[in-house]
């Protein structure tokens, strides 16, 4: 795992640039704190910030590969191909020959024997650049669910790129500007394919391919989500799905650094603390860690989303997988640390976080990289097998909007920007953009001829939330991680699990009368009872009243200052929710407003962005 930039342009000689290409490439330190380096030739700059996970010694970049001394092609590269060992064998019979033991020199070579179609060899997570010196062309890929990000700005003779977009706007050439549009997908919360925010920059889709050549850039998707009849009957389906599991679980666990898992309670992220033992067993074991407030268990109170506290069924786990485990225990302190929340506003470059659960995250990853430079995680579960609790809602399902956002009293999302001016609100008209967006996504639906009813609606859901809501928590996972140089893993992102799952039946989906039923049944045999009967609970957030406290203090001294969002938002409506008794603010919607108040004003003020709007 790494961060990667890079600056093709065909007007000028990139080789007397170092030192702007020095300064894209110094903002991906924290994704890779081992080892950098550079690559040029007349039109084409590469930098590389690597996070030494396999082939220690070996895999350092920019990486090139040609004949002598002659180079015919470059590579920076993030990612793990989790298949790199069989394609490397594949690659020698055809007579290709390695200097390293790395994943990487497998993909530059790939590129050399396949070409463009190399692409479709991968099983993994990636987004890298390939520079082809002959043609002089460049290839930016990203993997097949976007688990890795990757970014480009267009610009009259070339295209800037980067990992993340700080790098891009290191260079002179991008402009720091957010039009209404950037600042609908900032409130909006429905992440838009290719949609990077900042004006001119660009996204590149998951299972997208995007060529620069001197005759412009064009791109391509060389992998989507296609709907087919679901053939297996239960059992078959049930037992299909724990191969892919033990079979991916396996590959995830290949690494020359320390390893762990992060453990919720929950049913995803048990199953792959469990398998993962049961796959290291004689190997010394797993080791799990997990994420708790002061007091938490002690005081808990149930909500509209949170039934139990984890930490029960952490326990359980733990003793019936024989995991080494530690809690990390947060307090209102650390979740309020400026400087704690200046470093995951820096991560996201973006004020798109969801308060505590972000920060606590980031804080829970950088205790992890102490003991740990991989970690399993259970993301995205939810949306592979129906997790959400919108899922099982009727009124959710068939709302006519995204269903994340159809209930917004439990999940707040759809609240945000409700501390906008009514002039601004208006300008923007947030419903008609949310609407646009979701027949948009609605019209990509891959269709089976002759599915009607529940399971043709219940497809609609299942893509909506692999193409866009998983999108959002990906990047979430990536940026808190890769902050403080932690390689997350997501097994359940595996394509070929994606794929097989998305076309079984809604009703094997549910079999059991519970979300998830198939993963239920698939991991049934490592799990302890108590996690396998228990209900959906999503991450943790915080429910001390001192937070509440904090974050009333930091709103109001915002609105009392000379502050850069004050031309945006209505005081008085402000002042409206702060005015609320304590525990008010955590309804409806109104502490994501709060969160949304001080992550805006603090990005305005540290990326000198111009508004456009």
């Amino acid at each position: 795992m790494c961060g990667i930039s890079g600056w093709v342009d065909y007007g000028r000689d990139l080789r007397l640039e170092r030192e702007t290409v020095q300064a894209m490439t110094d903002t991906m330190a924290c994704r890779g704190p081992d080892a950098e380096g550079s690559w040029f030739a007349p039109h084409v700059a590469f930098g590389h910030r690597r996070l030494a996970i396999i082939d220690i010694e070996g895999g350092r970049q920019p990486m090139t590969a040609g004949a002598g001394d002659e180079v015919v092609a470059a590579l920076t590269y993030s990612g793990e191909v989790y298949n790199f060992r069989e394609l490397r064998a594949e690659l020698e019979q055809r007579g290709h020959r390695f200097r390293t033991q790395s994943d990487t020199e497998v993909v530059l070579e790939a590129y050399l024997e396949w070409g463009e179609d190399f692409v479709s060899h991968f099983n993994g997570m990636y987004a890298f650049a390939i520079w082809d010196v002959r043609r002089e062309e460049l290839l930016l890929v990203r993997d097949r669910m976007g688990i890795k990000p990757l970014y480009y700005y267009p610009t009259p003779n070339g295209v800037l790129f980067g990992s993340e977009p700080k790098a891009i706007l290191a260079n002179p050439l991008a402009e720091r500007m957010i039009d209404a549009d950037g600042l609908r997908e900032i409130l909006a919360f429905v992440k838009t394919p290719e949609s990077a925010v900042f004006h001119g920059m660009y996204e590149v889709r998951p299972g997208q391919v995007v060529k620069v050549r001197r005759e412009g850039l064009s791109k391509r998707r060389y992998w989507r989500l296609e709907s087919r009849e679901h053939t297996d009957d239960l059992r078959t389906t049930v037992r299909t799905v724990r191969e892919l599991l033990d079979d991916i679980i396996e590959r995830q666990l290949i690494s020359d650094v320390p390893l762990c898992t992060l453990l919720s309670g929950g049913l995803d992220s048990s199953a792959v603390t469990a398998l993962a033992a049961r796959a290291l067993a004689g190997k010394g074991g797993v080791r799990s860690f997990s994420v708790d407030f002061a007091g938490y268990s002690e005081n808990f109170q149930a909500d509209d989303m949170r039934d139990t506290p984890d930490t029960p069924y952490v326990k359980d786990v733990v003793r019936h997988v024989g995991s080494r485990h530690s809690d990390i225990v947060l307090d209102s302190a650390d979740l309020m640390d400026p400087a704690v929340r200046a470093a995951v506003l820096r991560a996201r470059d973006l004020p798109l976080g969801i308060g505590d659960m972000d920060t606590s995250l980031y804080l829970l990853f950088k205790a992890i990289r102490g003991h740990s430079t991989v970690a399993l995680s259970g993301e995205s579960a939810d949306e592979v097998f129906g997790g959400y609790r919108w899922f099982h809602d009727p009124a959710a399902v068939n709302s006519g909007t995204f269903p994340w956002l159809a209930n917004h009293t439990q999940t707040g999302l759809s609240g945000r920007g409700e501390f906008l001016n009514e002039e601004l609100l208006r300008k923007l008209d947030l419903p008609a953009y949310r609407a646009d967006s979701y027949q948009r996504a609605l019209a990509e639906v891959p269709r089976v001829p002759g599915e009607t009813g529940l399971q043709k609606r219940m497809r609609e859901i299942s893509y909506l939330h692999l193409t866009r809501f998983v999108q959002i928590l990906l990047d979430r996972k990536d940026r808190m991680s890769m902050a403080v140089g932690l390689e997350v893993r997501v097994p359940f992102c595996d394509h070929r699990l994606v794929e097989y799952v998305f076309n079984a039946p809604w009703e094997m989906k549910t079999f059991d009368g519970h979300e998830k039923s198939l993963l239920r049944a698939a991991t049934a045999d490592v799990l302890p009872r108590s996690v396998l009967e228990r209900r959906k609970v999503p991450y943790p957030s915080t429910q001390d009243p001192a937070y509440e406290r904090a974050l009333r203090a930091e709103v109001t001294r915002v609105l009392d200052g000379d502050s850069a969002i004050g031309c945006l938002v209505d005081a008085g409506k402000v002042r409206g929710m702060l005015a609320e008794p304590m525990g008010a603010v955590s309804l409806q919607g109104a502490r994501t407003s709060l969160e949304g108040i001080l992550q805006i004003n603090a990005w305005l003020d540290a990326y000198d962005v111009r508004l456009k709007i």
